[in-house]
């Protein structure tokens, strides 16, 4: 039986308030691949990038490149914008700070466990 303070437990309305953001479950599988990271990575650092400059320096070929980049724009990660005869990819920056938003309550709440836990043994 959970208990009944409620410096223990948060609420319904502070559980709601740190959800995950909607739809999230595709961000974090996209970027619970190692390839797909080292694209944000490299986006981050780079701006908008071809599938060629993406390739480089990778043992990945571009068509894998490819669809690392269409499931990271399925997510909403990235987008890609026509330049002449080139396709660029750059980050869409929105669902990262709302991700990061999400991981920040997360660990905020488990310092706050971990100070009650520290108040508890320490008693």
């Amino acid at each position: 039986k959970p208990p009944t303070s409620r410096n223990t437990w948060p609420t319904r309305a502070e559980r709601a308030k740190t959800a995950a953001p909607p739809d999230s479950a595709p961000l974090f599988a996209a970027l619970g691949d190692e390839t797909r990271l080292r694209l944000v990575d490299r986006l981050c650092a780079g701006g908008a990038l071809s599938i060629t400059e993406l390739a480089s320096d990778s043992d990945v070929t571009r068509q894998a490149i490819t669809k690392h980049l269409h499931v990271l724009e399925n997510a909403g990660l990235v987008q890609s914008v026509r330049s002449g005869r080139q396709t660029l990819w750059e980050l869409t920056p929105g669902q990262l700070r709302d991700a990061q938003r999400f991981l920040d309550d997360i660990s905020g709440r488990w310092d706050q466990a971990i100070g009650r836990l520290k108040d508890k043994v320490e008693k």
